[in-house]
């Protein structure tokens, strides 16, 4: 298999004495007692992820990016939190072993996972995983079950109920994207604001309250070579609130012919949509998690909402001089036309 990490980039260097003195500290009965060597996994668009090897082992540390971040977003304590205790009932749940609050070992906080195998599908499909229609549908359809599995979980049987606050939840969802939409945007986006006025006025009721991944979508999955899903990652906005949240962001990146974001690299990646239709997706998904979907339009409309924020988060650090990630250069013509579908979306 081809390696998946790569040196790290200039801007993103830390202190790795420091950091290797933390994890033979934190984590004695783990570390070997051998030299630490560090590497990064480039493929991320936001938080800045890192292989500690020593010796046999071999551990992931994950933290927020560089420059100011939004409020709420990035966060490491809460990826922690959850993947301290999932582990135990959602197997594709990493084990997080440990984390760090004091900033200045590695410039944020940050914590410390066990490592998976198995492969990340971004902008194009790994040469070492088939790439015949049954094995891409075999993974799609472990994607939606892997989904519906996340969403039966008793997030109060692991103590959990802290995480968040499922009243009002989706109303504070929309008040917070609209919010790091003025934050971040660099120009005037007529069908942003009428698309953010819409949600806003329009908020269904939740039908229950589940841990959320609050970001699912394949490339935050890791896929093995039978086509299972190895690993879900990225746990830093986890939280409890509305199920349909989570199925309409796995939609809005479920990218089909005529989305804005299809087959544009850097952004959407690989989708599965020719193995899988997006109606499909919400059948099966269904089918096994037992919600009534008959109102996921709306959702599906603000996760688009949502990825044009993402995105331009993503260019605004590059404007910025935050990162110099030559992916995200072109990444500003593409929130226009997310606006235009989420507005097409939106309610009214």
């Amino acid at each position: 298999m081809a390696s998946d990490t790569a040196p790290i980039r200039p801007e993103e260097q830390f202190d790795t004495e420091r950091v290797a003195a933390y994890l033979r500290e934190s984590l004695p009965e783990t570390v070997e007692d051998a030299p630490i060597a560090f590497e990064q996994f480039p493929g991320g668009k936001a938080n800045l992820t890192y292989l500690a090897r020593g010796g046999a082992t071999e551990l992931v540390l994950r933290r927020p990016p560089l420059g100011p971040v939004a409020p709420g977003s990035h966060d490491m304590r809460r990826e922690y939190a959850v993947l301290s205790v999932l582990h135990r009932v959602f197997a594709p749940a990493p084990r997080a072993l440990a984390l760090c609050e004091d900033e200045s070992v590695m410039g944020k906080a940050f914590f410390v996972m066990e490592r998976r195998r198995g492969r990340v599908i971004r902008e194009s499909w790994p040469d070492d995983l088939p790439g015949d229609d049954a094995f891409r549908r075999r993974v799609a359809e472990g994607v939606v079950d892997t989904l519906a599995a996340l969403h039966g979980v008793d997030y109060r049987a692991l103590g959990l109920d802290g995480l968040g606050r499922p009243d009002g939840f989706l109303e504070r969802q929309v008040a917070g994207w609209v919010d790091r939409w003025h934050r971040a945007a660099d120009r005037e986006i007529p069908a942003m604001e009428e698309a953010a006025q819409r949600f806003a006025a329009s908020v269904p009721a939740p039908q229950a309250a589940v841990l959320l991944h609050n970001d699912f979508k394949l490339d935050n999955l890791m896929i093995a070579g039978d086509g299972s899903v190895a690993a879900v990652l990225d746990w830093d906005m986890a939280t409890l609130g509305d199920p349909l949240v989570d199925l309409g962001t796995a939609l809005a990146y479920w990218a089909e012919p005529g989305d804005a974001i299809h087959d544009l690299p850097g952004v959407a990646g690989v989708t599965l949509s020719r193995q899988m239709s997006r109606e499909e997706l919400v059948e099966r998904y269904a089918a096994s998690a037992g919600f009534d979907v008959s109102g996921i339009d709306y959702y599906h409309g603000f996760a688009r909402f949502r990825i044009a924020v993402i995105v331009q988060q993503i260019y605004i650090r590059f404007l910025r001089g935050q990162t110099s990630d030559a992916r995200f250069a072109a990444l500003a013509p593409l929130v226009p036309m997310l606006a235009e579908e989420a507005r097409a979306l939106a309610p009214g």
